[in-house]
């Protein structure tokens, strides 16, 4: 069954595997006691360092292991922040980081501080020119951006913005738990997390690198392990495993993040010829080699997701359209682009070929028939295609068709009134219906007339757009129902 969703949690290496068995064996004593085998521990745990910072790219006094990256990411905002709070008390972070950065700006804002979010474009890369202007913001004091985007691919300027960093001495921590196993992080940094399951080692190690020279105080009860930054026992077999695991992937780096690569530009490719109304996200050439995220119009993303699951592919979604979540991924939502029927596939070492290749062979059946379930119509309009959904409103669709167009309460688009052509009423109903139900009366509008679609899921804030754009319809914008939800507009265009 081929596993597609190295992003999450890659496949335990061999290598780690091998190191995890042999040191239950060697290092199960206390590392930090002087008898032999404790000197036999703190050998262990010293090589495994030594392994972790010179993959980092750090010297071994400044590196850390803590009980998971998300651990490293907490304990590295903190520290930084509350070792600089004489200079201020902003934190800047990209609108896509992982939830782990976005949480630890949550809580920092709680207690009084300040939180500068710098926008992303459609693609999910951060201007860095953007990024220098928030750090011009008054009081700033730590900066947080990834190496690449855990749900998209694509890599951020991180050495663009750690110069713009230096420039106004504020130190710059990146999140690299998704570009670690394939190369160093370039560029000058003052703090790295990054986590072991993501590159092949054992789960609930993760580790954090503190340049010297930057402030730092570790924040709540500390002992004398890890520099008082990671307090407890270490977990020295699974410390031992990440390490050797990380120097193993990166050996294989470079041939096989080339191999995976031609893969993901297969699938690029692919999707959009095979699968009608598809939007591939992401950088497709600034990117990470084993990723990449498309979504499919008219789909129920947890639907896809069973249904390729039926089909043997375990892959990963950021779409709204999940039982663990009934908001679009943070990430989908401020690139702005569709976030319904989102599929993620992040290839593992040593995928084979054949298995893309099936995958592939599979979509198609699996859209269309999610879509047929759903009653999605067979054509939908395109600007200037002369293209009609259908002769009429189709019946329990929801739109309500007036007995005339006319004009709306007081919406206006352009200077030009908006008048009414029909009414989509999907409130009530999730993602990817309000979409679904657009997109059956958009022919029974004529050229310059609109429709509106009352809905109250959140997806639809994103989606709707997304589809205009797609389809070549114009979005005029959203306003209150008077009967709850949103009203969004869209008009057809010529």
């Amino acid at each position: 069954m081929p596993y597609f969703d190295a992003a999450s949690a890659a496949p335990l290496h061999p290598v780690a595997r091998q190191a995890l068995l042999a040191s239950l064996d060697e290092g199960w004593a206390d590392p930090a006691r002087l008898y032999r085998e404790g000197r036999r521990a703190r050998l262990l745990l010293d090589a495994a360092r030594e392994a972790a910072a010179e993959a980092v790219g750090c010297r071994a006094d400044e590196l850390v292991f803590t009980p998971s990256g998300t651990r490293a990411v907490h304990a590295g905002v903190s520290g930084a922040l509350a070792g600089r709070r004489r200079a201020g008390n902003r934190l800047v972070v990209s609108a896509v980081e992982h939830s782990s950065v976005l949480h630890a700006a949550e809580v920092h804002a709680a207690a009084g501080g300040a939180v500068t979010e710098v926008p992303v474009d459609r693609s999910g890369a951060v201007d860095a020119g953007a990024f220098a202007a928030a750090l011009g913001e008054e009081g700033a004091a730590l900066a947080c951006l990834q190496s690449a985007n855990h749900e998209v691919g694509t890599a951020q300027p991180v050495a663009e913005v750690a110069e713009a960093c230096r420039g106004v001495g504020v130190p710059l921590l990146v999140d690299a738990a998704q570009s670690l196993g394939w190369g160093p992080v370039e560029g000058g940094w003052s703090l790295l997390a990054a986590s072991a399951h993501k590159w092949g080692g054992p789960a609930g190690v993760g580790l954090l690198a503190v340049r010297k020279g930057v402030r730092f105080a570790p924040q709540g009860p500390s002992d004398e392990r890890e520099s008082g930054r990671a307090p407890g026992f270490e977990n020295l077999p699974a410390i031992v495993a990440a390490a050797a695991s990380l120097r193993a992937v990166r050996a294989e780096a470079e041939a096989e993040g080339a191999r995976l690569r031609g893969l993901v530009d297969r699938i690029r490719a692919r999707v959009p010829e095979l699968v009608p109304d598809v939007e591939v996200v992401g950088d497709p050439v600034r990117r990470l080699p084993h990723l990449v995220t498309f979504s499919c119009l008219y789909v129920d993303g947890e639907t896809l997701l069973h249904e390729l699951d039926r089909e043997g592919f375990s892959v990963s979604s950021g779409s709204s359209c999940t039982s663990s979540t009934l908001t679009p991924s943070h990430v989908l939502r401020a690139m702005g682009v569709l976030s319904e029927g989102n599929v993620r596939v992040s290839l593992p070492a040593g995928t084979a070929a054949e298995d893309v290749d099936r995958f592939l062979d599979v979509l198609p059946g699996v859209v269309a028939g999610v879509r047929e379930r759903l009653g999605v119509p067979a054509a939908t309009p395109m600007a200037g295609s002369g293209a009609v959904a259908g002769s009429g409103a189709v019946a329990g669709s929801g739109a309500v068709a007036d007995s005339g167009p006319v004009a709306d309460s007081g919406a206006v688009a352009d200077g030009v009134p908006v008048v009414d052509a029909l009414v989509v009423d999907a409130l009530g109903r999730r993602c990817p219906i309000p979409v679904i139900e657009l997109a059956k009366v958009i022919g029974d509008v004529p050229v310059g007339g609109t429709v509106r679609v009352l809905a109250d899921d959140e997806a639809a804030r994103l989606d709707i757009p997304a589809w205009c754009e797609m389809r070549g319809q114009e979005y005029l914008g959203e306003e209150p129902s008077p009967r709850g939800g949103v009203a969004y507009l869209v008009r057809r265009a010529a």
